[in-house]
């Protein structure tokens, strides 16, 4: 196993798309191209180098040669300025010979004040190349004491490449012609070359030792990255919990994983948004068929009950048709209140206008204290107290919160109070009764559609379960929060807080 992963990895790194691969050559070439260019200045500085310090030996050895190793009838002037041509030969007197100069692999030359050029050794070394008279005319007036040494690369008769130094012959104040000599350039390429080759070779063994050592160093590196995909290759809709470490010592990593780990914290997030939804729409849809198929049933059976022969019984017909009417009644409202729980989950549209809220439970009293019947109800209002609201929906929301505190109180004993408030914080309104409460295990589910704490009262009194989703979904839209308070035999509170100034509502004192 350990080896097919091994060659499972080596595979990935030589795979020319791999991004350990394409690193490691991009940064071979660059520092194989650095280094050429640094192999090719050197060899430039070398030559250079070599050139200039065998022209400073070549002038230190013409600045050494004896005078009397020059000395030619035709060369060098005497010391009364003549040159030995001048002076009279004895008869019978030969000529002296030029000197037998023999300098291994170098050439020595003389130029004369008139520019005659005279080859040294041309017999007994080297041939010294010639220059243009133009040229040693300028070489001379260039020539001032302590002037760094020139040289000269030129090529003399047989097309062997030379390094010429020219020095002044005369070494007191009288100019007597120029000494030129040379020596070839093989020796001297020779080295520069084998300075190349070895350079060659220590730059072919530096790039075979940084891609052994950049091998292991480049896998861990990217070994945060490759956990990074192993784990991606993992994550599937089922398994979201994985995260990465976000401080691995590597700035892009550590924010690739801080980026990862937030996707992954949403696609989380709206996974179990999703399956909540889901279930959600699977118990909505099961309790629609279910209140829907109730009063259906009903009415159905009602309709056989007729057609069996009690239609000609008008007791019997009354009753069938007033039984029949409520369900459908039943039949509208819960169709109306998901038609409003729908527009409300959708955009919700409100018709907002400086409403005065304590304005509007004046008006809703006489219903409300119909709607209550024998029950006590109490209402305690702040005047003046209002803001922006939407006048037909927030007295659905208080019918609604009042309808639910009648279902639960009893009709001789139940005291339902309404009581308005403003403070710093923003507009208070509560609902409160002395009924049954709200058992704990139940009081979170309250605002949830089709949710009943007591299902066979709250059927007793054709409620559906959806009044108080609607009530949230408005409060909500007003930029209201909705909460109840309630302890088991000691009745319910429903509180409704509108912040001082929100997204849709501004609650404020109005006078």
């Amino acid at each position: 196993m350990r080896s097919g992963r091994s060659l499972t990895r080596a595979a990935r790194l030589l795979a020319p798309r791999s991004l350990q691969f394409q690193l490691l050559s991009r940064s071979l070439y660059i520092l194989a191209a650095l280094l050429i260019l640094v192999g090719a200045l050197q060899s430039v500085w070398m030559k250079n180098f070599l050139y200039r310090n065998r022209a400073e030996t070549m002038s230190i050895q013409l600045s050494g040669l004896p005078r009397d190793l020059l000395d030619h009838s035709s060369l060098l002037p005497d010391k009364r300025g003549k040159s030995k041509e001048e002076e009279e030969i004895q008869p019978g007197a030969e000529r002296p010979r030029g000197p037998l100069l023999f300098l291994p692999d170098t050439s020595l030359a003389f130029i004369a004040p008139d520019g005659t050029f005279t080859d040294l050794t041309k017999e007994n070394g080297m041939i010294s190349p010639q220059l243009p008279a133009e040229e040693y005319t300028a070489i001379r007036g260039e020539m001032a004491p302590r002037r760094p040494v020139s040289y000269k690369i030129v090529q003399d008769a047989e097309g062997t490449e030379q390094l010429v130094v020219l020095r002044p012959a005369e070494r007191s104040g009288s100019f007597g012609g120029l000494i030129q000599m040379g020596t070839g350039t093989a020796q001297l390429q020779a080295v520069v070359i084998q300075q190349l080759w070895i350079y060659g070779a220590l730059v072919v063994l530096a790039l075979a030792g940084g891609l052994a050592l950049n091998i292991p160093v480049m896998r861990r590196t990217l070994q945060p990255l490759n956990k990074m995909v192993e784990a991606v290759e993992q994550t599937d809709a089922g398994n979201l919990n994985e995260r990465f470490p976000e401080t691995q010592g590597q700035l892009e990593i550590d924010s690739l994983a801080k980026s990862f780990n937030g996707m992954l914290q949403r696609l989380e997030t709206s996974f179990i948004a999703e399956r909540d939804a889901k279930e959600q729409m699977r118990r909505f849809i099961a309790d629609a068929s279910h209140e829907l198929r109730t009063p259906l049933t009903s009415i159905h059976g009602f309709l056989e009950v007729l057609l069996r022969g009690a239609a000609d019984n008008p007791k019997q017909l009354y009753a069938a048709l007033t039984s029949m009417h409520g369900e459908s009644t039943r039949i509208k409202k819960l169709v109306e209140d998901l038609l409003t729980l729908a527009k409300l989950d959708r955009a919700p549209q409100l018709q907002l206008t400086d409403t005065r809220l304590d304005r509007l439970l004046l008006e809703m009293e006489p219903h409300l204290r119909m709607l209550a019947g024998t029950r006590t109800v109490h209402i305690d209002l702040t005047a003046g107290v209002g803001g922006a609201f939407d006048p037909d929906k927030m007295k659905q929301v208080v019918l609604n919160l009042f309808h639910n505190a009648v279902q639960h109180t009893d009709p001789e004993t139940g005291v339902i109070t309404v009581i308005l408030s403003a403070d710093k914080d923003g507009i208070s309104l509560k609902v409160k009764d002395n009924g049954p409460g709200i058992p704990e295990e139940h009081a979170g589910h309250v605002f949830e559609r089709f949710y009943r704490s007591d299902s066979s009262r709250t059927r007793k009194h054709g409620g559906a379960g959806l009044g108080l989703s609607i009530t949230k979904s408005i409060v909500e839209a007003h930029g209201g929060t909705i909460s109840v308070r309630s302890r088991e035999g000691a009745g319910s509170t429903f509180i409704l807080a509108f912040p001082e100034t929100g997204e849709n509502n501004g609650g404020k004192m109005v006078k």
